[in-house]
């Protein structure tokens, strides 16, 4: 009888062993992804995305792989403009994009909401230009953000410079001012790099981004820097962040002459703009699988909590994501339709 006992014992921690092994043994037990087509919207050039994002590959196949998924290949890509990434999603030849909420509401009849980004917030949240330019560079401060700012930066430019004393001396910015100066702006679905800066413009002068005699589109926000230090452009608009991860790299990469908090000053703080996100495109078949997107969204969540992680994501100024809600870019609505109310 105690034979038959200890073999019965046996067989069961036998059969244990072999069931709890399964999900990696057994190929049945695991879904296949041929591929997922992973696109960036441009906010480095993209020589910069493409090796900052070069262990996510990895990170993210094994993180799957752990949740029941072998995805076999992702293609990474960038964007040639954040319309292009948008037009991707809509058409399924990008299964996920990292975009604005811009771009967003532009698209969402054919993407969704997956992932919003989380962001540092920096020492300076003031809709007053003038508190921006005391002396120091924007600092990040341990508090998670939802949204930021977008800012109009004046560069080291004659004129640049004369907008931004008007503004530290108290005066008000004229529409003449502002028409005069060369402006460097973003495609028209970003948020920070020409909605918010448009609205502001119309709350103040009843005009927008089009209506400026002198603005031109760059193709990152490096770009729009590079104009500036150079003295091409007289303002550009971005994210109010740009000062904390583009001063250390000002003069050498960019090509100014002095430090960065010496050269540029900011003359408009827009309103808040909900953080960018990962959206889904509804057009591709990979993500008609809600179960996936589960564990697509969890992995992402899960990969920005790691070192390896943190490190991959700062290219895009972000440190986490935590689930969307597409009500949250209700705002981004209400301006696009004012935007186009102004045309």
């Amino acid at each position: 009888m105690k034979k038959h006992i200890v073999s019965a014992l046996s067989m069961a921690l036998c059969l244990g062993l072999t069931a709890g092994s399964a999900v990696t043994v057994f190929a049945d037990d695991t879904k296949t992804i041929d591929s997922l087509k992973i696109a960036f919207s441009p906010y480095a050039d993209s020589d910069t995305i493409t090796t900052a994002t070069e262990p996510l590959e990895d990170l993210l196949k094994e993180t799957l792989l752990s949740k029941g998924y072998d995805v076999e290949n992702v293609d990474m890509t960038v964007g040639t403009s954040y319309t292009a990434v948008g037009q991707a999603l809509s058409a399924g030849s990008a299964d996920i994009g990292f975009i604005s909420g811009g771009n967003y509401v532009l698209f969402s009849d054919d993407c969704d909401v997956l992932l919003t980004a989380l962001r540092y917030a920096i020492n300076k949240d003031s809709d007053d230009p003038k508190d921006w330019n005391d002396g120091t560079i924007e600092e990040n401060t341990d508090e998670m953000s939802t949204y930021y700012r977008s800012i109009i930066l004046a560069g080291p430019s004659e004129k640049g410079q004369a907008l931004l004393e008007k503004v530290n001396n108290g005066e008000q910015l004229t529409w003449d001012d502002l028409n005069d100066a060369t402006w460097a702006v973003m495609g028209p679905t970003s948020a920070s790099g020409y909605i918010y800066p448009s609205l502001w413009l119309n709350e103040k002068y009843g005009k927008g981004i089009s209506d400026l005699a002198n603005a031109v589109e760059s193709d990152s926000y490096t770009t729009s820097l590079a104009r500036l230090a150079s003295g091409q452009a007289d303002v550009m608009v971005s994210y109010g962040h740009i000062r904390t991860k583009y001063a250390p790299e000002w003069q050498e990469t960019f090509g100014g002459t002095d430090e960065m908090v010496n050269q540029t000053g900011v003359i408009g703080v827009t309103d808040k703009i909900y953080n960018d996100m990962i959206a889904y495109s509804k057009t591709s078949d990979v993500m008609q699988d809600e179960d996936f997107r589960q564990a697509l969204g969890d992995s992402f969540i899960e990969i920005a909590n790691t070192d390896e992680g943190k490190d991959i994501i700062s290219v895009f100024s972000q440190v986490g994501y935590e689930w969307g809600d597409d009500a949250n870019y209700d705002g981004e609505r209400e301006a696009q339709e004012l935007l186009k109310s102004m045309e």
